[in-house]
């Protein structure tokens, strides 16, 4: 071999991998006055230099000591320039351009910021991006693995040999890099790591814009999506006086075609979903998570790449499809996000340079006691930074409107699910996850600043104060919050028979004492009807026309109640069974009067919901409710009146009794004649059709208000009234 300047050691080393610095040996270089090639090619025969420019011969490259390295002295030239290998396969003969003449990845101000963890767009940098470098296609890779020995991209393009693409490291930020000529998108890739422990590991790449379908678990080379324009009409249906009322999803189990051996995909999903949310009225609708992940059962909620739309409903493409279908259909969509944790997958994040990089080293901080997975480093620059980085991705570049952030409450406490002993206090000594706030507070803030049109909302389950308040008042910036207090008072008092819910009034109005703390969304997720939870409807007490009718009453209240609506598909029509993550919804139950009677209930429902602004216009405001009567406990009636602050009103009665009453007086502020805008007891829901028909309002005080109404309360019925000219 010709060169006599690198170190024969060194060699050694770069030819087995195990090289720290590879773009120092190989490539061009200009040594004692000579210029120098140098390529590590396993398999070639022979290898030639060839000028790029004249596509002459240069000199055939020799081979170093019976190794897969070759190098030549380039005869005549002194300054670099560029340059393509030509390469004797045995079998055929090839041309490529040597990725180690390509000059960094990353410019400095990139640099910069991912090392400070302020790069609010780090995935326009890391990760694999289709480029043209010095006039040649290609793709330019980068991943954060500050304590591997060495990275390399691998993949169909260089047969899975480590050896053939070892990246550049940037000291400055952690970031292992590298410019790969010829690659495309579509083709298959991931990053071989020897670790700090000299071991190799294959990981998928955590930026990866596209993966491959379970159970393969390479990632895609795949272009960034363009940015989505802002959009002050997605803002305004967003806001808090917004009607907001969801319809949240399973993509894999909503609807399965005729065959059921095949999922919808995302474009089949636009033009049968979409078209269905929009006729029940919806405003929005929340998908499970959408990312990508390993197990179906785990419904997205364990995902290994948390930037790839997962491959079961097809691309990237067709997703951003979906999204754009519901925009144009005036329907908005939330992502359900998963910032909790991450599952120990080893293609995944879990020791991905062989160290506790994105997780915890001490297992009492990084592994989740309940569901066997990781928790992330938040108070890691690099890992926030990943996270922050995520949410504002799904937001600019696939423009969705929200994102519920899954398992808050196990973020903002260090013994969460935890025995004394088993958890490691926060600096002052406390139980709280200082680190975890504080992310939180950066990723609302950010999508504030970034993209105001857009909503986060807390899974909290907790009393954690100011969960909705702005970061400046102290809180933790969300925009909503679910009630799950609300949810599980109201449906454990349904469960009781009629009877005896006198005894458990409080649990349908103790809600008010706290309705104003924070900006709360009413929830009947996906939570209350799996793990032997039961249906909706088999939660209700009664013979079958009572639990419809008990189920359509608290559609009624809960529309009529404070708060933003969510619903989980299946209720909207009282699917019986309980909800099946691996088949379809119960959809031939829509052929029988009840079920269908329950899914036109709730389009009347969502309808009446956004036409009338006192149902939502003061959704956060107490001068928003009032109650005319909460402390009727032998008749189960509730009576409250909604407002919108512009004279606006409407009255909301519930009797959660089968026995209708009739003449039941309650108090009205302004005369005139009263009408039913809706009533869940009419004959065309399934109900008895005891309604009321037009109602003057008499110079009677009641309820402490100057008029009144002598009103009939169907029999387990909430119905609604406005004055007539409303």
């Amino acid at each position: 071999m010709q060169n006599t300047v690198t170190p024969t050691d060194v060699l050694e080393c770069v030819i087995s991998g195990d090289f720290h610095d590879p773009f120092s040996v190989l490539g061009m270089h200009r040594e004692s006055g000579r210029l120098f090639v140098r390529t590590l090619l396993p398999g070639a025969v022979s290898v030639s230099v060839v000028d790029a420019h004249s596509g002459k011969e240069l000199v055939r490259m020799e081979r170093f000591a019976d190794t897969a390295l070759f190098d030549a002295e380039i005869p005549g030239r002194k300054e670099p320039f560029p340059y393509r290998l030509k390469i004797d396969w045995g079998t055929h003969r090839q041309e490529l351009e040597d990725a180690y003449r390509f000059p960094c990845v990353l410019g400095d101000i990139d640099v910069w910021l991912l090392s400070e963890g302020t790069h609010h767009r780090p995935y326009e940098r890391l990760g694999a991006h289709p480029a043209v470098m010095e006039g040649i296609a290609g793709v330019s890779f980068a991943v954060w693995a500050p304590n591997a020995r060495r990275v390399s991209v691998v993949g169909d393009f260089n047969g899975w040999d480590g050896r053939r693409h070892m990246m550049r490291y940037r000291y400055e930020c952690g970031v292992w890099e590298m410019f790969i000529p010829h690659v495309m998108p579509g083709d298959l890739y991931k990053y071989e790591i020897k670790d700090i422990a000299g071991e190799i590991r294959l990981k998928a790449d955590p930026y990866a814009f596209r993966a491959q379908l379970r159970p393969d678990t390479a990632s895609v080379v795949h272009g960034l999506p363009p940015a989505v324009p802002s959009d002050e009409r997605r803002k305004a249906a967003n806001a808090p006086d917004a009607p907001v009322s969801i319809y949240e999803v399973h993509l894999g189990s909503w609807r399965l075609p005729g065959d059921g051996r095949r999922w919808l995909t995302y474009r089949e999903l636009a033009e049968q979903l979409i078209p269905y949310v929009k006729s029940l009225a919806f405003t929005h609708i929340e998908l499970m998570p959408v990312n990508e992940y390993p197990y179906d059962d785990s419904w997205g909620y364990q995902s290994t790449g948390i930037y790839a739309p997962t491959a079961r409903f097809g691309t990237p493409d067709d997703f951003r499809y979906f999204v754009e279908a519901a925009h144009d259909s005036g329907i908005g969509v939330i992502l359900d996000w998963v910032p909790a944790h991450f599952p120990a997958d080893e293609h995944g994040l879990v020791r991905f340079d062989g160290t506790a990089l994105y997780e915890h080293a001490d297992p009492k901080e990084g592994v989740h006691q309940d569901w066997g997975s990781i928790i992330y480093n938040y108070g890691r620059t690099e890992v926030s930074n990943y996270l922050v980085g995520n949410a504002f991705y799904w937001i600019e570049r696939y423009g969705v409107d929200g994102l519920r952030v899954d398992a808050v409450a196990s973020m903002l406490y260090r013994d969460y699910s935890r025995a004394p002993g088993q958890w490691v206090p926060n600096k002052y000594g406390g139980r709280e996850n200082l680190e975890a706030i504080a992310f939180l507070r950066k990723l609302n803030e950010t999508v504030i600043a970034e993209r105001p049109e857009a909503v986060t909302m807390a899974e909290e389950s907790t009393s954690f104060p100011g969960v909705t308040h702005p970061v400046r008042d102290g809180g933790l910036g969300f925009h909503y919050k679910w009630n799950l207090g609300w949810m599980h008072d109201t449906l454990s008092y349904l469960r009781e028979d009629p009877l005896f819910r006198k005894y458990h009034h409080d649990k349908m109005r103790f809600g008010m004492m706290y309705a104003y703390s924070e900006n709360f969304i009413l929830p009947l997720s996906h939570d209350e009807v799996v793990h032997c939870k039961g249906s909706l409807i088999g939660k209700m007490p009664g013979d079958e026309w009572q639990r419809f009718a008990n189920l359509r009453a608290y559609f009624g209240f809960m529309w009529g109640y404070p708060g933003k609506k969510l619903l989980f598909m299946g209720g909207e029509f009282a699917q019986y069974r309980e909800w099946d993550s691996n088949g379809s919804l119960d959809w031939y139950l829509l052929q029988y009067p009840l079920h269908a009677g329950m899914q036109r209930l709730v389009r009347d429902l969502n309808t009446v919901y956004r036409d009338f602004s006192p149902l939502h216009r003061l959704d956060y405001d107490p001068q928003g409710f009032e109650w005319i009567i909460h402390d009727d406990t032998d008749s189960s009636v509730f009576c409250f009146m909604r407002r919108d602050g512009e004279k606006q009103s409407v009255i909301v009665i519930s009797n959660f009794t089968p026995v209708p009453r009739y003449g039941y007086r309650i108090g009205v502020a302004e005369p005139g004649w009263y009408r039913e805008i809706i009533n869940t007891d009419a004959a065309i829901y399934g109900g008895s059709g005891v309604h009321n028909h037009e109602l003057p309002a008499q110079p009677v005080p009641s309820n402490g208000m100057p008029w009144s109404l002598e009103v009939t309360a169907p029999p387990l019925a909430t119905c609604m009234l406005v004055r007539k000219d409303s």
